[in-house]
């Protein structure tokens, strides 16, 4: 099971949001990019970045942010947060990100994500995310009516071979990742990366024995209730 970082940006600044409220921003890091070289050095493999700001407005604005991240450490570096065009994709892409999270395209434009999934195969991961079994979009202010579930099979038949899976109303919560919930989506039969709760390394512990792909860590760690190097020696 891989563990991922979570960097999230507003403004520039490595922050943490709870429930995905953008009036409960905190700033841990004025500069990201030294978030993302502390992950690495402390053992990530993988960091995982969100443009807040991207995801509200339907358009990266925090490039410069993100690029600086990439350009501080060897970690893969997966994106996600106002992808909603082939032209940002390319971007990302020229500078060295490794992974695309497409959210609300795949509510909204499946024609573009398939198209996306034939160019760039598994390089594309699909942000699913979900509160009380439907999906939110938009930087989760929109409701899309669908259900978590059902959005899964359908990327999956059209190539997608992994997700991350959100469970916006553990998000920040720091009480545990929804594992009902997990075991639904994990039916889709496709690589499920949690994120939201997770709190404990028995909260690892638990989501690997249930097979999960990865586990995406936020507050947890900003807040010292989890220390890195023990989440990746439990997996």
């Amino acid at each position: 099971m891989i563990i991922i970082p979570a960097i999230d940006i507003i403004d520039g600044k490595c922050v943490r949001l709870t429930k995905g409220d953008y009036d409960t921003t905190t700033v841990y890091y004025e500069d990201p990019s030294d978030a993302a070289k502390m992950w690495y050095d402390l053992g990530a493999t993988r960091i995982h970045v969100v443009d807040l700001e991207g995801a509200k407005e339907g358009h990266i604005i925090n490039i410069k942010a993100i690029e600086k991240i990439r350009n501080s450490c060897d970690a893969e570096i997966e994106v996600g947060g106002g992808i909603r065009d082939i032209k940002t994709v390319e971007l990302l892409r020229t500078i060295g990100i490794d992974y695309l999270i497409l959210g609300s395209i795949a509510v909204y434009d499946r024609d573009l994500v398939s198209e996306l999934i034939m160019k760039y195969k598994e390089k594309i991961i699909i942000g699913i995310d979900s509160k009380d079994g439907n999906v939110a979009a938009k930087g989760w202010i929109e409701k899309s009516g669908i259900k978590d579930l059902d959005l899964a099979l359908d990327m999956k038949k059209l190539g997608v071979k992994t997700i991350i899976f959100t469970d916006i109303s553990k998000d920040g919560m720091l009480q545990g990742p929804n594992y009902e919930a997990l075991k639904s989506i994990l039916k889709s039969g496709l690589n499920v990366i949690a994120s939201g709760g997770i709190t404990t390394v028995e909260d690892i512990i638990k989501l690997k024995n249930m097979d999960v792909y990865g586990a995406i860590l936020g507050k947890a760690l900003y807040t010292g209730k989890l220390n890195l190097k023990d989440a990746l020696e439990a997996v």
